[in-house]
């Protein structure tokens, strides 16, 4: 969970480095970010594999991670193209119903069963988001009804990508699919964003973006898509649309709306309540699980292989549950109890 905190919140200074900028607009700021990306994620598989592994990895990803990849592309090069079309505002808008498309998408593709509090997460979130936005959606006409539709590739390709994440499961590294992401992002980019107008202060603002925006935080989320839900991923990913207006108070000098600071207060609600709860069924699901390898290790004819045995999982990293009732079972034999 700690990784899908983490990355929502590299992503969510995005806003406030833009604002920044010099000249650079639109397309190259997609172009300059996709590149250092690219560039980011090649030196972090280099360092982890080696090149020749690395490659390897790349080459393994199959359809798979090209597949991936064009989600994340997808992501890259809509949210900006809306921007120009519309107000970060009805952007936004359209970005929260994320979580939504991937719950539905996870209970029909993956066949997943999503809990009651997730949804109710899901639906409380969304709610804040709109509250936080509603006084600046603009009027959804022309140019603007069309940078929502444009905008509205993002959340889609987010919840496709996620349910790619999940069915590859672990046996396929998908690490690489967001450096050919960049790598895709970048290459569409190219003939739009030419003639370039950064200047070197853009284009160092433009790399921390590509590092430490774009690139890494990427990385952080397929990470965890391995041990979170699809819909949980979806959902601790809006606190990027929590966050960016708080940086931009702080670094960019506009001041949040009193509807933000209640909307926000919603969505960060949600998020914590559903992670409570979600930990206190795990607290209570193991207590259940350690009663039932209990009963098992009842069932054992031998008290003192049993022992050795749990010992033996506790020595080798493995968790010993069972090892407290075999060593009454033990006790009660030398007792001559049973």
């Amino acid at each position: 969970m700690l990784l899908m905190i983490i990355a929502p919140t590299m992503w969510s200074i995005a806003g406030v480095i833009t604002r920044h900028l010099d000249a650079a607009r639109g397309f190259e700021v997609t172009l300059w970010r996709s590149i250092f990306s690219a560039l980011a994620v090649a030196l972090v598989l280099g360092m982890q594999q080696g090149p020749r592994k690395a490659a390897a990895t790349i080459r393994s990803a199959g359809m798979t991670g090209v597949l991936s990849g064009m989600m994340w592309c997808t992501m890259f090069t809509a949210f900006m193209i809306a921007l120009t079309r519309t107000t970060v505002a009805n952007t936004l808008i359209v970005l929260s119903i994320a979580p939504l498309l991937t719950a539905f998408l996870a209970w029909l593709v993956l066949k997943q069963q999503i809990p009651r509090r997730t949804w109710l997460a899901i639906i409380a979130a969304v709610a804040g988001i709109l509250w936080m936005f509603v006084n600046g959606m603009s009027d959804v006409n022309g140019d603007h009804l069309a940078g929502m539709l444009i905008a509205g590739a993002v959340p889609v390709a987010s919840a496709v990508n996620l349910i790619i994440l999940k069915r590859s499961g672990q046996g396929v590294d998908l690490m690489p699919a967001v450096l050919l992401g960049s790598v895709f992002s970048a290459l569409l980019m190219l003939p739009f964003a030419w003639p370039l107008q950064a200047s070197w202060h853009d284009i160092g603002l433009l790399a921390v973006l590509g590092v430490f925006q774009l690139g890494v935080p990427c990385l952080l989320l397929v990470k965890a898509a391995k041990s979170l839900s699809a819909p949980e991923v979806a959902l601790l990913s809006l606190l990027e649309v929590l966050l960016g207006p708080l940086w931009a108070w702080l670094g960019a000098g506009e001041v949040p709306a009193r509807e933000t600071l209640y909307g926000g207060s919603v969505v960060m609600a949600a998020l914590v309540l559903n992670e409570l709860a979600a930990l206190r069924s795990l607290n209570r699901r193991k207590p259940q699980a350690e009663d039932a390898a209990e009963r098992k290790a009842g069932s054992i004819a031998d008290p003192a292989a049993c022992v050795a045995q749990r010992l033996s999982g506790v020595a080798s990293g493995r968790n010993g549950i069972g090892l407290r009732h075999c060593l009454l079972r033990l006790q009660n034999v030398g007792d001559g109890s049973e």
